[in-house]
């Protein structure tokens, strides 16, 4: 790539040669491949002054923590769950949830963009209900019509229920949200971060199963209600359910 072009090579053997003054270049390289650095990040680095280069390094290794925070976790959940030990702790309940008009939009997307995306999302619909005089301080919900991970992608769609007469605009639609019976448990706000969430999924899903009463097909898949503002909850404050539409028995 690049990184460290030799300052000769021997016509007749290929040998690769190079001067004292690319020593210190070569030593950072080391240290950074010692990190798992991508070579990309590393050819980045290797083009800033030193401060900025610190500085560069740093924000990439706190991301480096944060995905080694989540694999940790990930490995924690899955023991639990060949285990047998997840969804114990969590309380199940069930209600009725009427006919709903909803602003919605839907887009497929793979885990890493799923935050941003929601988040644009529910910024788009309520600015449009904000712009049309209408309440934009509202409950909304994020459908997975599919699975959502490195693979897969989904789709995924962000939904908020209003009253009155609006118009499509741009991606967001308008449709119905038919009446249901739905299960659910109540998680904080630190229980959404991923994987934790997954125990609260596979906790609805269990006591679905052992009830006996089978997921709503036609589009009617497993969603996370948010009833509060984001932004101002605690870790510990309740702040989504999960919620699985079901068909109730005649």
């Amino acid at each position: 790539m690049g990184l460290l072009s030799p300052a000769h090579v021997d016509e007749t053997n290929g040998y690769r040669y190079y001067s004292k003054n690319q020593l210190e270049r070569a030593k950072r390289i080391g240290l950074l491949r010692q990190l798992e650095m991508p070579l990309s990040i590393i050819a980045q680095i290797l083009e800033l002054e030193e401060t900025e280069a610190a500085q560069h390094i740093g924000h990439w290794w706190q991301k480096e923590e944060l995905r080694n925070r989540e694999k940790r976790s990930l490995v924690h959940y899955l023991k639990d769950y060949l285990q047998g030990q997840g969804g114990t702790m969590y309380e199940v309940n069930t209600r009725t949830v009427p006919e709903q008009k909803v602003l919605a939009i839907q887009r497929r997307v793979y885990v890493k963009d799923l935050p941003n995306f929601i988040a644009e999302a529910f910024g788009s619909i309520q600015t449009y209900l904000a712009t049309s005089g209408m309440n934009s301080d509202t409950v909304g919900w994020v459908i997975y019509h599919g699975q959502v991970n490195e693979d897969s992608d989904g789709p995924v769609e962000v939904c908020v229920p209003f009253e009155g007469r609006l118009e499509p605009k741009g991606e967001i639609a308008i449709r119905l949200e038919p009446a249901h019976q739905e299960a659910y448990t109540r998680i904080s706000k630190s229980e959404v971060e991923f994987p934790h969430i997954l125990k609260a999924y596979d906790a609805v899903s269990h006591w679905l199963s052992a009830n006996n009463l089978p997921v709503l097909p036609n589009g009617c898949s497993p969603r996370e209600v948010y009833f509060a503002n984001w932004n101002t909850l605690g870790a510990n404050d309740p702040a989504c359910d999960i919620a699985f539409p079901y068909e109730v028995k005649s």
